[in-house]
């Protein structure tokens, strides 16, 4: 063992990071890396959301109008094309329930689905879903099929 091998025990020394605020002696003394002046250099700063830097921000320069209802309810639309496509694949079978949609991913478990009437059905099969729109109804009811309101 040698003097210039000498090392501290591993772990026992921790690296810091730059020591301000302390005075002259430190090398960061005076403005302590802060700068000169302006609402950062001050005690008890801080930036609030969507601040830049006193221009006009982006949520007070853009036009509200309009209105959101937060009675709104959400529906996940199913297409009629897509029903059949399943049908014929074997994946549904006479009776289609909202369970079977929602594990052949479709659909979320919490979500309101709605049949929507893109494309054609020739199986004549019974639906069940939270909406149908018109032209879904018909065309199920068209083909000999069944479409019942959960």
């Amino acid at each position: 063992m040698s003097l210039h091998k000498l090392n501290p025990a591993e772990g026992s020394v921790k690296k810091s990071a730059k020591i301000i605020g302390r005075g002259q002696g430190s090398g960061k003394g005076g403005t302590a890396t802060r700068g000169h002046k302006g609402a950062k250099s001050r005690s008890g700063y801080s930036k609030k959301v969507g601040f830049e830097g006193g221009q006009m921000p982006l949520q007070r320069r853009v036009p509200k109008f309009g209105f959101t209802n937060i009675n709104r309810k959400e529906y996940t639309g199913i297409n009629l094309d897509v029903i059949q496509s399943y049908i014929n694949e074997g994946r549904f079978s006479e009776k289609i329930t909202v369970s079977d949609l929602i594990s052949e991913r479709l659909a979320g478990k919490n979500d309101l689905i709605k049949i929507l009437g893109r494309g054609k059905i020739s199986s004549s099969v019974t639906i069940e879903a939270h909406k149908f729109t018109g032209t879904a109804l018909s065309s199920i009811e068209k083909a000999g099929g069944q479409a019942t309101t959960v």
